[in-house]
Protein backbone atom coordinates (compact mmCIF):
# COMPACT_ATOMS: atom_id res chain seq x y z
CA UNK A 1 0.00 0.00 0.00
CA UNK A 2 0.89 3.73 -1.27
CA UNK A 3 0.85 6.74 1.48
CA UNK A 4 0.35 9.95 0.53
CA UNK A 5 1.60 12.38 4.10
CA UNK A 6 0.67 15.67 4.53
CA UNK A 7 2.63 16.53 7.65
CA UNK A 8 2.12 20.13 10.26
CA UNK A 9 -1.07 21.79 7.89
CA UNK A 10 -1.70 24.46 10.75
CA UNK A 11 -5.37 25.24 10.68
CA UNK A 12 -7.45 28.01 12.84
CA UNK A 13 -10.16 25.70 14.99
CA UNK A 14 -12.48 26.59 17.29
CA UNK A 15 -11.94 23.91 19.58
CA UNK A 16 -12.33 23.66 23.65
CA UNK A 17 -14.00 22.45 26.28
CA UNK A 18 -14.20 25.50 28.31
CA UNK A 19 -16.11 28.60 27.32
CA UNK A 20 -13.61 31.14 26.30
CA UNK A 21 -12.07 28.47 24.40
CA UNK A 22 -15.63 28.90 22.06
CA UNK A 23 -15.22 31.99 21.35
CA UNK A 24 -11.79 32.26 19.74
CA UNK A 25 -9.73 30.96 16.80
CA UNK A 26 -7.04 28.16 17.76
CA UNK A 27 -4.03 26.97 15.86
CA UNK A 28 -4.30 23.24 15.53
CA UNK A 29 -1.73 21.00 13.49
CA UNK A 30 -3.23 18.52 11.32
CA UNK A 31 -0.96 15.19 9.93
CA UNK A 32 -2.43 13.15 7.64
CA UNK A 33 -1.69 9.94 5.89
CA UNK A 34 -3.82 8.48 3.23
CA UNK A 35 -4.12 5.20 1.71
CA UNK A 36 -3.46 5.37 -2.63
CA UNK A 37 -1.59 3.23 -5.11
CA UNK A 38 0.73 5.42 -7.05
CA UNK A 39 1.50 3.61 -9.91
CA UNK A 40 -0.69 5.09 -11.91
CA UNK A 41 0.47 8.48 -10.78
CA UNK A 42 4.03 7.33 -11.01
CA UNK A 43 3.72 5.92 -14.59
CA UNK A 44 1.77 8.89 -16.13
CA UNK A 45 3.36 12.00 -14.43
CA UNK A 46 0.20 13.66 -14.04
CA UNK A 47 -1.52 15.15 -10.70
CA UNK A 48 -4.82 14.23 -12.08
CA UNK A 49 -3.47 10.43 -11.59
CA UNK A 50 -3.08 10.82 -8.31
CA UNK A 51 -4.88 11.33 -4.65
CA UNK A 52 -3.88 15.92 -4.86
CA UNK A 53 -2.35 16.34 -1.41
CA UNK A 54 -3.29 20.36 -2.32
CA UNK A 55 -7.07 19.63 -2.65
CA UNK A 56 -7.20 17.32 0.57
CA UNK A 57 -4.61 20.73 2.07
CA UNK A 58 -7.56 22.87 1.25
CA UNK A 59 -10.78 20.88 2.14
CA UNK A 60 -9.62 20.07 5.24
CA UNK A 61 -8.79 23.92 6.29
CA UNK A 62 -12.24 24.95 5.06
CA UNK A 63 -14.18 22.54 6.70
CA UNK A 64 -12.59 23.18 10.27
CA UNK A 65 -12.81 27.25 9.13
CA UNK A 66 -16.90 26.32 8.87
CA UNK A 67 -16.69 23.97 12.00
CA UNK A 68 -16.89 23.81 15.94
CA UNK A 69 -15.46 21.03 18.21
CA UNK A 70 -15.09 20.43 21.88
CA UNK A 71 -12.99 17.88 21.68
CA UNK A 72 -9.54 16.99 19.48
CA UNK A 73 -11.28 13.51 19.29
CA UNK A 74 -13.88 14.73 17.14
CA UNK A 75 -12.19 16.85 15.12
CA UNK A 76 -10.02 13.69 14.10
CA UNK A 77 -12.93 11.62 13.48
CA UNK A 78 -14.93 14.48 11.45
CA UNK A 79 -11.31 14.93 9.05
CA UNK A 80 -11.22 11.21 8.90
CA UNK A 81 -14.69 10.83 7.56
CA UNK A 82 -14.38 13.52 5.20
CA UNK A 83 -11.98 12.15 3.64
CA UNK A 84 -13.15 9.00 3.23
CA UNK A 85 -16.00 10.25 1.78
CA UNK A 86 -15.03 12.65 -0.44
CA UNK A 87 -11.60 11.53 -1.82
CA UNK A 88 -12.44 7.86 -1.73
CA UNK A 89 -9.15 7.01 0.75
CA UNK A 90 -10.01 3.37 1.53
CA UNK A 91 -7.17 3.60 4.80
CA UNK A 92 -6.17 7.18 6.56
CA UNK A 93 -4.36 8.16 9.73
CA UNK A 94 -5.43 11.40 11.09
CA UNK A 95 -2.97 13.10 13.86
CA UNK A 96 -4.27 16.61 15.55
CA UNK A 97 -2.41 18.52 18.02
CA UNK A 98 -3.69 21.55 20.24
CA UNK A 99 -0.33 23.21 21.23
CA UNK A 100 -0.12 25.22 24.55
CA UNK A 101 -3.55 23.24 25.81
CA UNK A 102 -1.53 21.82 28.83
CA UNK A 103 0.74 23.76 31.03
CA UNK A 104 4.45 22.26 30.74
CA UNK A 105 3.56 20.12 27.63
CA UNK A 106 4.47 21.33 23.54
CA UNK A 107 1.17 19.89 22.62
CA UNK A 108 -1.50 17.33 23.27
CA UNK A 109 -3.60 15.41 20.65
CA UNK A 110 -4.82 12.40 19.11
CA UNK A 111 -3.88 9.57 16.43
CA UNK A 112 -6.79 8.25 14.82
CA UNK A 113 -6.72 5.19 11.84
CA UNK A 114 -10.14 4.68 9.95
CA UNK A 115 -11.23 2.61 7.25
CA UNK A 116 -13.68 2.99 4.97
CA UNK A 117 -15.42 0.26 5.45
CA UNK A 118 -15.54 1.23 9.14
CA UNK A 119 -18.67 1.81 11.00
CA UNK A 120 -20.00 5.55 11.08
Amino acid sequence: MDRIFLRGLKVEAVIGIWEWEQRISQTVSIDLEMATDARAAAATDTVESTLNYRDVAKRVQAFIADSRFHLVESLAESVARLIIQEFKVAWIRVSVAKPGAIRGAREVGIVIERNAGDPA
